[in-house]
Formats: structure tokens, C-alpha cells, sequence
């Protein structure tokens, strides 16, 4: 619905009505839909905007047709029918308007939900819900409630039951003495998929932009796009697992890395004298960028906090400063003790050792002097901190306050415009 058939100098009023915007002639894609989907969809986007007043998220966006879409449906527009053992069929629609139906195929059994979220993907529907499966998450400790409980803990406890975990390029995961890695399978598949993706462009290219078989080139290449996605996902999820899952590991330590500041661009700099463009190696930086992005540590840290909160084990973070230059034998720091990508020799005590594994070590190391140390604090983002030294970031207050105001002055920008 556009703007432009508002009243001159108005803006759409911020609640959870919609009548306003059904429209035989200016959105008859709108008249036509179910009341009841138009509904879920004020109502989510009503809280959506709420919360970005208080701070807690970013604004909603307006999604194009071609976006990657999704819809809620609530009790009244769905209901499930079983066909076989593990097959049953999702009905969709009204009595009145019925849309059809979806054929799922289940691996385990599962309450029927009150609501559902349909997201349509490459060509394939995807169904996802919530239920309850009889854990009460309000028992599960927090991560200070963790801190507070560790304190308790002698060096020799924490020691046997600390994990601290390295992430790489080489190595994705060095998670003490065990190594995490695709398997040459996934390589391979990745490495024909990337070939495939960049033979797909070229043809992509030479094709009229938004004629169908545009169209049907670019499908090609998110399919392929989602193939390597879902590699990743399954290795995060595996390497997850199994770090989890491990009896003797009661607390996990992770560096506080900046995956967005680590993957910037190079800024363009000019020679004072002649002006001229001097060369700021952008081609291996940007090949750095991509190695670092295809090891999905974000997703690996993601996973590996909510399997752990619902297994009762701590995750924490420290900050990742120099703890590839750090001897784990003796302390000594310095850039010369790591020469080479692999390998870590201390200038100091001529310590060696694998590069990763030893900073897997030191990670564990400060992690416990700071867990036992009374002036540790925790950070928001569940990182381990001296006190007084930034542990709490921006409120609440401070981000609604400047979602508001920047709300209000971009209105009044557009006013004076008008």
C-alpha cells in the first residue's frame, strides 16, 4: 500500500487496524486474503513496532514480493490429518476460502500446535511451530546464577571441567585436545556448488532481467546457495552436539570475537603527494573475509548456548585479545611466537605446540582466573570481565530513546521537505 494515497504531510497511523488498506482497485491483493491472516500479520507487526520503540529490536522493514516471505496462521485457518505412520497432511484455509493443503512427513511425535509460521523457500514449503515438551525452563540457571555457583569451585574442579574452544579458518573448532572440521564430502560438495553457482552467473548475465527464464537461472542459483547453507548448518549442529554432549565438560569458554569488524572491506587511501590510489590489498583481504564467513562461528556459538542452557552448562565468553600471541606454558606474549599460520613456538620457554590447540589452552586459562577472581563481572553478551572495565553496554532506555527520536526527526525532515 503506498504512501501516495495518504492525505499530503499524514503517515499511517501506528495500530492494529487494517480495513484502511483493503482496496478493490489500489490492493486487490489485500481484498482477497482471509480476514484472519490479515489480522495475525497487524498484530505482529503492531508488537514488532512496540518493541522497537523500547529498544529491544530494530524496525520493521517492508519486505518486496520477491523477499523470502512467511505467514502465521492461527488455530481457526489450519487442522492436521493423519494419512500413514509417519505422513500426515496440513489443511490450510476457511470454510469459506479453503487454500489446500501441504504433505509433511514427521520423524517424531509432537502436540498439535495453536499456531503455525509457513515460509515458502526455493521452491519448497517450510512449516515450523511450537510445543511444549515438558521442560521448565524457568528452573534452568542463568548465566550469573552459573557465575555466582562457580565461585565456589576449587582451580583443580574447574580444570577438569572447562573446556575452552579456538576458532579458525584452518581449524573451525579447536575445542580443547578435539578438532572439528568439515569432512571431505562437505568440501567437495561446497567446493562443485561454488563452481556450479559461478557458471549459473554467467549465464544469469547474458538473460533478460525478470524474464521467466531469468527467473527460473536465479532459482537455480538460491538452490544451490541453500545447498551450502545447509552444510554449514549440519556441521554447526554436529560440532555442537558433540561439545555439548561431552560428560566431563560442565563449562564452555568461547572468544569474544567481532566476526562484522573482522570482515570489513579495507578502506581506500590516497597518496598525500601524487593522489593516486595506493594498493591496500584488497583481493586477499576479501578471500580472508570469505574464509572466515564459511566457518559460521557465529551459528557454532549460537547453537552450542541453547543446547547448553537446556543441558545445565555454563557458556561464557573472554575477551580475545592476544590469546594467539600467549604462551599457555609460561605466559610470555608476543607476535614472534607464532611465525607461521600452524605452529606456536614461545620465544621465552621454547614451548610447542599447535597454534589453535594453544590457544584453546589459554582461553581456558583466563577463564578460569577470572571465574575465581571476586572482581569478575558479566557482561550482557555473557562475556567475562575485570570490573570496571565496560560491563554493561547500552540500556534499554538509551536504545528506545533513540529509536523514538530518530522516528521524530526523520517525520520532521519529510515535513519540511513537503
Amino acid at each position: 500500500y503506498a504512501k501516495k494515497f495518504l492525505p499530503i504531510n499524514t503517515y499511517p497511523k501506528i495500530d492494529q487496524k487494517y480495513s484502511k488498506y483493503k482496496d478493490k482497485v489500489l490492493s486487490p491483493w489485500l481484498y482477497n486474503t482471509p480476514s484472519q491472516i490479515l489480522r495475525n500479520s497487524a498484530v505482529n507487526w503492531f508488537k514488532t513496532y512496540q518493541n522497537f520503540l523500547k529498544g529491544l529490536c530494530k524496525k520493521p522493514k517492508r519486505k518486496k514480493k520477491s523477499n523470502k516471505g512467511s505467514i502465521h496462521l492461527t488455530k481457526e485457518l489450519f487442522y492436521f490429518e493423519k494419512i500413514s505412520k509417519n505422513v500426515i497432511r496440513l489443511f490450510i484455509g476457511t470454510k469459506k476460502n479453503t487454500i489446500g493443503y501441504l504433505t509433511l512427513k514427521i520423524h517424531r511425535s509432537f502436540k498439535e500446535p495453536t499456531s503455525i509460521r509457513i515460509k515458502k523457500r526455493n521452491g519448497k514449503y517450510l512449516v515450523s511451530f511450537c510445543y511444549e515438551d515438558g521442560l521448565d525452563e524457568s528452573e534452568l540457571l542463568s548465566q550469573k546464577d552459573h557465575l555466582n555457583y562457580l565461585k565456589k569451585y576449587s582451580r583443580k574442579d574447574l580444570e577438569d571441567q572447562t573446556i575452552g574452544i579456538d576458532l579458525g579458518v584452518k581449524i573451525p573448532v579447536q575445542a580443547g585436545d578435539d578438532v572439528f572440521d568439515f569432512s571431505e564430502e562437505q568440501k567437495n560438495r561446497k567446493k562443485a556448488k561454488e563452481k556450479y553457482i559461478k557458471r549459473c552467473q554467467k549465464t544469469l548475465s547474458r538473460k533478460k532481467k525478470g524474464s521467466k527464464r531469468w527467473q527460473r537461472q536465479k532459482h537455480k542459483i538460491a538452490k544451490a546457495y541453500d545447498k551450502i547453507s545447509n552444510i554449514r548448518k549440519d556441521f554447526c549442529h554436529k560440532t555442537s552436539f558433540s561439545i555439548v554432549n561431552n560428560e566431563k565438560t560442565k563449562v564452555i569458554i568461547f572468544e569474544d570475537l567481532k566476526t562484522q569488524n573482522m570482515t570489513k572491506k579495507p578502506e581506500a587511501k590516497k597518496d598525500e603527494k601524487t593522489q593516486k590510489w595506493l594498493p591496500n590489498k584488497r583481493k586477499s583481504k576479501a578471500a580472508l573475509n570469505r574464509a572466515i564467513l564459511d566457518k559460521n562461528w557465529h551459528q557454532v556459538v549460537t547453537f552450542v548456548k541453547y543446547k547448553a542452557y537446556r543441558a545445565e552448562k555454563a557458556v561464557f565468553k573472554i575477551s580475545a585479545h592476544y590469546t594467539s600471541q600467549e604462551c599457555a606454558n609460561c605466559g610470555h606474549t608476543h607476535s614472534n611466537n607464532r611465525k607461521k599460520q600452524d605452529v606456536f613456538i614461545c620465544e621465552n620457554c621454547s614451548y610447542v605446540d599447535n597454534a589453535d590447540h594453544n590457544a584453546a589452552k589459554v582461553i581456558k586459562k583466563r577463564a578460569i582466573n577470572l571465574i575465581l577472581d571476586s572482581g569478575t563481572e558479566l557482561s550482557k553478551r555473557g562475556v567475562l570481565l575485570d570490573r570496571g572495565r565496560r560491563a554493561e553496554n547500552k540500556t534499554r532506555k538509551a536504545n528506545a530513546n533513540r529509536a523514538h527520536g530518530y522516528e521524530m526527526s526523520k517525520k520532521m525532515v519529510k515535513a519540511k521537505v513537503a
